[in-house]
């Protein structure tokens, strides 16, 4: 018989959403409105902060693209992205005719490194086109360095656009994750921390910021009895279904974030004393991961016959799902001819690490074959 497959993220349900997902079937609440959306943002907004708005949309990308616009991107524009992220981070800057510059990542969080970013704006300054906005990627869960990140883009009084779809439930100094930016986006895809099947927050401080995203995601439809348009809109609203799904999913975030700690405790106790490889892991005590993706770090040595590629394919015979870190978005084909700054720490980090199974719901008999699999690879 064949080994039931172990995933990488898969969904974990807790046993509240069916809950609010009858109560919106019984009170006819099935649009993209209702007291599941409402009661969602306001779980979102007590969770994160009591300064913060939230409006809950279909996706995070859909959170991406309307920050963007909030910013003021334009046509023509120029936006700074981390390289090292999902395609999601860089998409909906040319959804808005925009420019993408891609920054290389830094060696503790493997995210944006402040010394190529301060060297891209002035490069781009001096070119005549400075930066509109920068976006700044918590990469697995790991927040990014926000103290000298902020530092640089206040300096430049350039607006942050946190992606923050990978930290739900990450802190930097006691603060969490999706509060740093100007706008802050969250994810709530099927293998994100907590899900709603699909769907995402767009987050920020200023409430008109809130305001104006919800009105642009439900068509930018004026006040008037007719159905009038000023504006160009978008059809961005999550529903009160997914949004009931949320709702039971909030009751237990610290708990899922508590048991994907677990499971990077469980790989740490097998890497340490493994030195072909480095497990993911904070670099100091003011960085507080949700460790949403355990990942692993191959040495890069000429002289080494374990890598990557090798353990990957050996998992996958044991039917047991692994994933090469993020390819950096200046290696992707599609962008391989815009701007890139830094050298090649986000490079190696795609040539050398994995993605190992982490959902909160896998179980002893899985963490025993994901053990045997790596004791016998190594």
């Amino acid at each position: 018989m064949d080994k039931p497959k172990i995933w990488l993220s898969s969904p974990h349900m807790g046993g509240n959403e069916k809950k609010y997902i009858d109560e919106a079937f019984s009170s006819n609440w099935i649009a993209p409105l209702g007291p599941n959306v409402t009661g969602f943002e306001n779980d979102i907004a007590s969770y994160l902060s009591n300064e913060v708005h939230v409006g809950v949309l279909s996706s995070g990308t859909a959170a991406l693209h309307l920050g963007l616009l909030l910013l003021g991107v334009k046509s023509g524009d120029e936006v700074i992205c981390q390289s090292m992220t999902f395609s999601a981070s860089a998409n909906p800057i040319v959804y808005l005719g925009a420019k993408p510059i891609f920054i290389d990542s830094e060696k503790d969080t493997w995210n944006i490194c402040p010394e190529a970013l301060e060297t891209a704006i002035k490069d781009r300054m001096a070119k005549g086109k400075k930066p509109k906005a920068i976006i700044t990627v918590h990469l697995y869960g790991m927040p990014y360095k926000v103290t000298e990140i902020r530092a640089i883009a206040d300096h430049y009084e350039i607006p942050i656009l946190e992606d923050s779809a990978e930290a739900f439930g990450s802190s930097y100094k006691g603060q969490k994750c999706g509060t740093f930016g100007d706008i802050s986006v969250l994810s709530f895809n099927g293998n994100k921390i907590i899900t709603t099947s699909g769907g995402g927050a767009i987050v920020s401080k200023d409430k008109k910021h809130i305001e104006k995203a919800i009105f642009l995601a439900t068509q930018a439809r004026d006040n008037a009895p007719h159905y009038q348009h000023s504006e160009i809109g978008y059809n961005y609203r999550m529903s009160n279904i997914c949004a009931g799904i949320g709702r039971g999913q909030m009751e237990i975030l610290d708990k899922h974030v508590s048991l994907r700690r677990e499971m990077h405790n469980f790989y740490d106790t097998i890497f340490k004393n493994i030195e072909e490889v480095s497990l993911f892991s904070e670099f100091n005590e003011d960085y507080y991961s949700n460790c949403w993706l355990s990942s692993i770090l191959f040495n890069d040595k000429e002289n080494q016959n374990k890598n990557r590629e090798d353990l990957r394919l050996f998992f996958e015979k044991e039917n047991i799902e692994t994933r090469p870190l993020w390819k950096p978005m200046h290696l992707q084909p599609i962008f391989k001819n815009e701007p890139y700054y830094g050298g090649n720490i986000s490079e190696n980090l795609f040539k050398n690490g994995l993605c190992l199974p982490s959902g909160s719901n896998l179980s002893k008999q899985d963490r025993q074959r994901i053990k045997e699999c790596l004791n016998n690879y190594f």
